[in-house]
């Protein structure tokens, strides 16, 4: 191995998305003879190319049919609502290349050096790229993303199923359909599908959809897809997959009893998994859980000490945010400032893009209980809200949680209308570490959805100062 003087690049960082572009160009610019190392089949990472944009774009064509559905809530005569599903995926299309396009030419800029290639470790400072290539590097940062998880049945592989990576290339819907999974991606797609007119039939394993919330939050959004027409079965254990007269059937377990439904597809919608398998990690000292996770402490270094890692193939949350700001942390650790940088999740911030959205931010009660910490909570309905009536979005609720002694913002969330971007008022007050008396007394717009945080911050702070007297 060479002298660390003598390597080929000062940074090289394996992966061109969202997290290894942050990461590249923080180097580039602090001077550091970057490379950028990117071997999947097409540039943009996944955000881009099959997550966030394109899924969104879905979202909001499946919105606006619905909500021209029931135009006459409003007065207006809609006499028939109409579809042409190869438009809706032509305008996703053409959208993600744009998006994807911007992309490729901020990798082809000049200002690091862009390798098409997989590669893998051969020691802790040398990859070898798939045409036998080695280059040498004082400091990695892995940005592999993640790919989809494999199917919780073996026999599914068989009988064949959906993916979210599938979506992005359907040519057609089919009639019916049976959803696995109850996190972010399983219940944007339940949803999207369902306002399509695909028969949907969903299923979780826990005993509400989003886990990662309150059950608040989660029994909104189940009231509202049974309303929608989506069956629904929580609290479910997979038994079996098999095809028969030209359906897919899955065998479930519910409340002790067996059932079984059919559809014309599946789609599994349980997660994804790091993206390291082929990375040969052990040539470098690079620690992983069982899971494939690569290990990383607050600074994003591995226990390679010179090796950093950024985005879904480390975690802990698979949020395109969240990858940036780790790939920039690395990047500034590795420059060298003065004061090391560190993530902090004390603000994490949670969207699922459904209608009514669901928002949170910080600690929800769950966690709260979990850690031991005492909070203080108020709530507020949108059914009671007036911008909300006027919009005729009556399902959800804000809510506030609070430190009882302080009144210090430590959560928030959001089910309802623009509830990802409502959530953003809590996390500039939790960026202030505001308390909710300052928040209630913070000038807002009536009428407006936003006002409606006025309402359990008021409650709290009454509380706050009853205690404090």
């Amino acid at each position: 191995m060479s002298d660390l003087g003598q390597m080929d690049f000062d940074v090289a960082v394996i992966g061109g998305g969202s997290a290894g572009y942050a990461a590249a160009s923080a180097t580039a610019r602090g001077g550091r003879r970057t490379a950028v190392i990117e071997g999947g089949p097409e540039v943009g990472g996944l955000c881009i190319l099959r997550g966030c944009m394109p899924t969104k774009a879905f979202l909001y064509a499946a919105e606006v049919k619905h909500l021209a559905e029931h135009a006459a809530t409003w007065g207006i005569q809609v006499p028939e609502v109409r579809f042409d599903f190869a438009q809706v995926m032509a305008r996703k299309n053409a959208m993600i290349d744009d998006f994807a396009g911007y992309r490729r030419q901020q990798l082809e800029s000049g200002k690091f050096q862009f390798i098409r290639s997989r590669a893998r470790f051969v020691d802790p400072h040398t990859v070898e790229l798939e045409d036998g290539r080695r280059l040498t590097s004082a400091h990695f940062v892995i940005t592999t993303g993640s790919v989809v998880a494999p199917p919780p049945l073996p026999e599914l592989t068989a009988v064949g199923f959906l993916t979210s990576d599938d979506v992005m290339t359907l040519k057609s819907l089919p009639a019916s359909l049976i959803l696995l999974g109850g996190g972010a991606v399983a219940v944007e797609f339940a949803q999207f599908f369902a306002r399509f007119g695909v028969k949907v039939t969903l299923l979780q394993r826990s005993a509400h959809l989003l886990r990662d919330f309150d059950p608040d939050a989660a029994e909104v959004i189940e009231g509202v897809f049974r309303q929608e027409g989506i069956d629904l079965f929580t609290g479910t254990r997979l038994l079996s997959a098999r095809s028969e007269g030209g359906k897919k059937l899955v065998t479930f377990e519910q409340d002790g009893q067996t059932r079984t439904v059919a559809a014309e597809e599946i789609f599994h919608g349980l997660g994804r998994l790091p993206n390291t398998a082929g990375l040969t990690l052990a040539h470098a000292g690079v620690a992983t859980d069982k899971h494939g996770r690569i290990t990383t402490v607050p600074e994003m270094r591995t226990s390679a000490p010179h090796i950093f890692a950024a985005g879904d193939c480390t975690g802990p949350h698979e949020i395109v945010h969240i990858a940036i700001q780790q790939g920039e942390i690395a990047a500034r650790n590795i420059l060298g400032v003065t004061s090391p940088g560190r993530m902090d999740y004390r603000m994490l911030i949670s969207v699922v893009f459904t209608d009514p959205q669901v928002a949170c931010v910080g600690l929800t009660e769950a966690q709260a209980r979990a850690q031991g910490r005492a909070v203080i909570a108020a709530s507020y309905p949108f059914a009671d809200h007036g911008k909300s009536l006027l919009m005729e979005a009556k399902h959800g609720f804000v809510k506030l949680l609070a430190d009882p002694q302080t009144g210090e913002i430590l959560g928030g969330a959001c089910v309802g209308p623009s509830g990802g971007e409502l959530i953003h008022e809590i996390v500039a007050a939790m960026a202030k570490r505001m308390t909710v008396g300052e928040l209630a007394t913070m000038p807002h717009y009536h009428p407006t959805l936003a006002e409606i945080w006025t309402y359990p911050a008021e409650e709290l702070a009454a509380h706050v100062t009853q205690g404090a007297s």
